[in-house]
C-alpha cells in the first residue's frame, strides 16, 4: 500500500483540466448541499425548540402547572438529542463505507418526514396521553436522522476543501445552521400575527408542515453531490485490505483505536452545545415565564441573532484558517465564559434592545462562532479510515448534553426559586472544561487528510 502522502501526491499529479473543473463544481455543490441541508436540520430543531418554549406546554401538556408543563415540553425536546447518538452510530457505519452523500440524502428524508408529521399530530385534548407519546416518537425520528447530518456535512466539506480553506469551507455548514434558525424565526413571527387561539389551534401546525418545502430544496442540491477524493481514494485502499484481511466496522475500529479522541471530541463539544441551546431555546421560556416578556420579542431577537450568526460562522471559520484551530476556538470560548452573568442581568430588564443584544452575542460566540472554529478541527483530529465514525460518535454523544440543557436549566430555575445564578454557573463551568481539553488537543490546521493516523 502506498503511503498517505504518496496517495495525495498521486491524486494531485493525475489531475487534468477537466477533472479540476469537475472538482471545483463538486466543491460548489458540496458547499451548497452542506449549507442547505444543515439549514433543514437546524430549521427542524429550531421550530421544535421554539414550539417547546412557546406552545407545546399548552398543546401537549395542558393539565400541568406552567413550570411542570415546561419541564414536560423540554423533556420531549431533550429526547430528540438522546436519539442523535443512536442515529449517528447507525449511519456512521454507512458513511465510512458507502459514502458521505448516501447518508446525507437518507437523513434528509428522515428529518423532513418526521417534522412534517409533527404538524399533523392530534393534541392532548383529542387523544389524551397518546398525543405527547406520538410527539416523543416523532422527535426521536428527527434526532435519529439529525445524528449523522452535522458530522456528515462537516466531514464532507473538510475533505473536499483545498488546504488553507478547510476552516472557512466547513464553517458553511454553520452558516446553513444560522440560515435555518433565521428561516424558522421568520415563520414563527408570521404565525404569531394570528390571534392566540388560532396559533394554538392550527398556526403552529403550519410551521411544521412548511418543512416539506425546505426538504425539497435541500434534496435538489444534494442529488448531484459526489464524495470527496479523500473518501474515494481511501475507500479503494480499504477495499483491497479488507479483501485480504477484513477489519471490524468503523464504529468498533474507532472505539478500539481512538477512544481517547472520541472522548476528547465529546468534551470539546459538550460545553459548546449546552451554551448554544441555552441561548436558542431556554432563554425564550425564561423571558416568557420569569420576566413576563411578550413571546414575539424573543422570536424577533432570534431572527436578528441568527443573521448575525451567519457572519460569525464565516469569521471564525476564516480565523481558524489564519491563526489555527485552537486559537480561534479559544477566542470564542473566552467570549462564552464572560457572557452568562451580564446576559441574565440584561434579560431581566425586559428591554427588547438588551434582550436582542444578548441573543446576538449568544449566536456570535456560542451558537455559531465556537462550532465554526471546530468545524474542520474535529474531522482533522481523526485518521481517514474512521473519520466519519469518530466525529459522529464524539459529537453526537456531546449533543445529548446540549439537548438536555433547556430541561436542566428549567429544573435549576425551579429549584433555585427563579434565580438564574445556577444556570450561569453551569454555562461557565462546561465551557471551561471544553476549553481546557481543546488546549491539550494537537493543532490540526492543514494536516494530511489521507493519513490513516490520528493527529498527533
Amino acid at each position: 500500500m502506498s503511503s498517505p502522502s504518496a496517495q495525495g501526491a498521486t491524486t494531485g499529479a493525475a489531475t487534468t483540466p477537466s477533472s479540476a473543473t469537475e472538482d471545483r463544481a463538486n466543491l460548489r455543490r458540496a458547499r451548497w448541499g452542506g449549507l442547505v441541508g444543515t439549514a433543514l436540520e437546524q430549521y427542524d430543531f429550531v421550530i421544535y425548540g421554539t414550539a417547546s418554549a412557546l406552545v407545546f406546554n399548552s398543546v401537549f401538556f395542558p393539565d400541568l402547572s406552567p413550570a411542570v408543563g415546561y419541564l414536560g415540553s423540554f423533556g420531549a425536546y431533550a429526547v430528540g438529542f438522546l436519539a442523535r447518538p443512536l442515529g449517528g452510530l447507525f449511519f456512521s457505519r454507512f458513511g465510512d463505507r458507502l459514502g458521505r452523500k448516501w447518508v446525507l440524502v437518507t437523513t434528509l428524508y428522515l428529518m423532513g418526514i418526521a417534522t412534517f408529521l409533527i404538524g399533523l399530530l392530534p393534541t392532548y385534548e383529542t387523544i389524551g396521553f397518546f398525543a405527547p407519546l406520538l410527539l416523543v416518537l416523532l422527535r426521536c425520528l428527527q434526532g435519529f436522522g439529525a445524528g449523522a447530518e452535522m458530522a456528515g456535512g462537516t466531514v464532507l466539506l473538510t475533505e473536499a476543501a483545498p488546504p488553507g480553506r478547510r476552516g472557512y469551507t466547513a464553517s458553511l455548514v454553520w452558516v446553513g445552521a444560522s440560515g435555518g434558525t433565521a428561516l424558522g424565526a421568520v415563520v414563527w413571527l408570521a404565525v404569531q400575527q394570528l390571534p392566540e387561539d388560532a396559533m394554538l389551534s392550527y398556526g403552529w401546525r403550519l410551521v411544521f408542515l412548511s418543512s416539506i418545502v425546505v426538504t425539497g430544496m435541500a434534496y435538489l442540491l444534494r442529488r448531484k453531490l459526489q464524495d470527496s477524493h479523500v473518501f474515494t481514494e481511501t475507500a479503494k485502499e480499504k477495499a483491497k485490505e479488507d479483501a485480504a484481511d477484513p477489519r471490524p466496522s468503523p464504529i468498533k475500529d474507532v472505539w478500539t483505536n481512538s477512544r481517547r479522541n472520541v472522548l476528547r471530541v465529546f468534551l470539546m463539544v459538550a460545553g459548546v452545545s449546552l451554551n448554544s441551546y441555552t441561548y436558542q431555546v431556554f432563554m425564550g421560556s425564561y423571558l416568557v415565564s420569569n420576566v413576563d416578556v411578550d413571546k414575539a420579542v424573543f422570536t424577533r431577537a432570534l431572527l436578528i441573532g441568527a443573521i448575525c450568526g451567519m457572519g460569525a460562522a464565516v469569521f471564525f471559520g476564516r480565523l481558524s484558517d489564519r491563526l489555527g484551530r485552537r486559537p480561534a476556538y479559544t477566542v470564542a470560548a473566552l467570549g462564552m465564559m464572560i457572557l452568562p452573568v451580564p446576559a441574565f442581568a440584561m434579560l431581566n430588564t425586559g428591554s427588547p434592545v438588551l434582550i436582542t443584544i444578548v441573543i446576538i452575542l449568544g449566536f456570535i460566540f456560542a451558537a455559531e462562532g465556537s462550532v465554526s472554529a471546530q468545524a474542520a478541527f474535529l474531522p482533522e483530529i481523526f485518521g481517514s479510515r474512521y473519520r466519519y465514525a469518530g466525529v459522529t460518535m464524539g459529537r453526537e454523544l456531546a449533543s445529548m448534553v446540549g439537548g438536555a440543557g433547556p430541561l436542566v436549566c428549567s429544573a435549576l430555575i425551579t429549584w433555585a426559586s427563579g434565580s438564574w445564578i445556577p444556570v450561569a454557573v453551569l454555562m461557565i463551568a462546561t465551557v471551561a472544561v471544553s476549553l481546557a481539553v481543546t488546549l491539550r488537543t494537537p493543532e490540526t490546521r492543514d494536516r494530511d487528510l489521507y493519513s490513516e493516523a490520528d493527529a498527533a
